[in-house]
């Protein structure tokens, strides 16, 4: 494979650039600015001791994200969904997705009837929002968590998570399996998909779509082995910036 596959020159199997900015935001109980290359992520994490009256009683805390989009947040502006009225429904889809990520490495009967609501919002966006958001998320709940420790709403023996959780976008451009795509790959994937990965490298999810020719068992295979590679790499990056 050539460099020029790729408009920064990285290789097929290469990361963008990630940082995780720990604890960027003075109000939050948890917070990350998450950058993968071009696209950054604002993960806020907010705690409420209690739950909502459908969980009351139950012994059983909840966890759930919301994923936004700055209006400027792309070449182009984009009208706020609030002035819109409602929300549109690939919010609603990554929003989901988000909250059944971080869910997935939490034990809601460790973290007792207490909520936390992650806010992901998107400051710019280059490909990858929705992988960026997860891997973010985790680290603004971690914090989070402890805050609830430290408060004494959470047990100080209990053990709310689980795992750790990320995301990472992979595609076949030209035939070429690639890890990381940026926005200008996104748009000219021949088969774009999202893979989410515990720490112990176990899916969550699997988003995968041909946006040109089907893709075959083989192709699979190659993109679910890019994307649990680069998943581990993020976990790594995640218990470094935890540490």
């Amino acid at each position: 494979m050539t460099d020029s596959l790729r408009a920064d020159g990285r290789t097929a199997d290469q990361l963008r650039t990630v940082m995780i900015e720990r604890g960027w935001s003075a109000h939050a109980e948890g917070s990350a600015l998450v950058s993968f290359g071009g696209t950054k992520v604002l993960c806020t994490a907010s705690f409420t001791n209690g739950v909502p009256r459908w969980l009351t009683g139950k012994g059983k805390g909840w966890v759930t994200a919301e994923y936004a989009m700055l209006p400027r947040a792309t070449n182009s502006r984009n009208d706020r969904e609030s002035i819109k009225g409602k929300v549109g429904g690939r919010t609603h889809e990554i929003s989901r997705l988000i909250g059944r990520a971080l869910r997935a490495v939490v034990d809601t009967k460790a973290l007792g009837e207490n909520t936390i609501v992650i806010d992901c919002d998107v400051l710019q966006a280059d490909g990858g929002t929705r992988t960026a958001a997860i891997t973010g998320a985790y680290v603004a709940l971690a914090d989070a968590i402890e805050w609830g420790r430290s408060q004494k709403f959470i047990a100080q023996r209990s053990a709310p998570l689980v795992d750790s959780v990320s995301a990472v976008s992979v595609g076949i451009i030209d035939g070429t399996p690639m890890l990381d795509l940026a926005y200008v790959e996104d748009v000219r994937a021949e088969t774009d998909m999202n893979v989410v990965v515990t720490g112990r490298g176990l899916f969550v999810e699997v988003q995968g779509t041909a946006e040109g020719a089907p893709f075959d068992k083989r192709e699979l295979d190659a993109l679910l082995e890019l994307g649990v590679n680069g998943c581990a790499q993020l976990r790594d990056i995640q218990a470094a910036t935890l540490a």
